[in-house]
């Protein structure tokens, strides 16, 4: 399972502070697990957008080509939202 913690102003505007799920085939990577969740769509699309959070993996600032894997905790900081 992956945790995922979202932190600024993204609790208030995805309507969640957490969440937990299965890492989806073919997702390796920060950038890759920001697509996924932009899919969702929506306010997610602007939300999620790289140039709009700060990510750390592991309690450790990530890059977008930071690898993530079963049981890695992700953070997403919202830095603006344009």
């Amino acid at each position: 399972m992956l945790r995922i913690l979202y932190f600024g102003r993204l609790p208030d505007l995805l309507g969640r502070a957490s969440e937990e799920f299965a890492l989806p085939a073919g997702v390796g990577d920060v950038r890759g697990l920001l697509a996924h969740l932009r899919r969702r769509g929506g306010i997610w699309e602007r939300a999620l957008a790289e140039e709009a959070v700060k990510v750390t993996v592991n309690r450790e600032f990530a890059s977008p080509q930071t690898p993530v894997g079963d049981g890695d905790e992700v953070a997403f900081v919202s830095v603006s939202l344009r």
